[in-house]
């Protein structure tokens, strides 16, 4: 089955004692649009970010997360899980998100992306969600979603296509930067072949590879 996107997700505005910003303020409850949204390099135009000391930017302007591990979540907690409830842009249908490798490229639509680094949860998310162990229990499933920078402007609706249209030699996936940055650090010294990944994160990898600070 060719991967597609299934929907394309708005965050609205969402106060509540557990968001991150000190405004209090969270854009993590993202919606289906109605229809192709277009997408910037600096993010996907309509949609709400809260903290963006963290969030947003352009290595993490589209945020992706697969429908099928949406659904294992689905089974695990005995709930149902809708489309942008993980605070993802784009909620994929086959596509190998865990599996990407950092810098391959996707042709969605109208634009070019690139895959840049896994998502990191955190408190907001735990408490959008009502799981006071979600944080712990998301880092053990290791199957984080992937965040992207916009190589080219353009549109992207539900059901186009994700095209890989190039994939780097080193092979260093999603799903191994995770686990490195959080469950097996000797898979770190790896990671310094993904030269795609963002500058302030590959700092951080030779820091600690090299034993000069976290």
């Amino acid at each position: 089955m060719t991967g597609r996107v299934a929907t394309v997700n708005l965050g609205v505005v969402t106060e509540a004692a557990w968001a991150g910003d000190p405004s209090g303020r969270s854009g993590i409850d993202k919606r289906p649009a109605g229809g192709p949204v277009p997408v910037r390099f600096t993010g996907v135009v309509g949609d709400f970010i809260g903290e963006r000391a963290h969030h947003g930017g352009p290595d993490q302007a589209v945020y992706a997360y697969a429908a099928e591990d949406a659904e294992w979540w689905s089974a695990e907690l005995g709930r149902q899980i809708p489309p942008g409830a993980f605070g993802e842009n784009l909620t994929t249908w086959a596509v190998d998100v865990t599996g990407a490798v950092i810098g391959e490229r996707w042709v969605i639509g109208s634009t070019v992306l690139q895959v840049t680094k896994p998502r990191t949860p955190c408190t907001t998310f735990a408490g959008y969600w009502g799981v006071p162990d979600l944080i712990r229990r998301f880092t053990e499933r290791a199957v984080p979603g992937a965040y992207l920078r916009v190589l080219q402007e353009g549109e992207i609706g539900a059901g186009d296509p994700v095209e890989v249209v190039d994939r780097p030699a080193h092979g260093v996936t999603i799903g191994e930067v995770f686990r490195a940055m959080s469950l097996q650090p000797e898979l770190l010294p790896r990671l310094l072949d993904a030269t795609d990944l963002p500058e302030p994160m590959l700092e951080k990898i030779h820091r600690r590879v090299t034993g000069t600070g976290r």
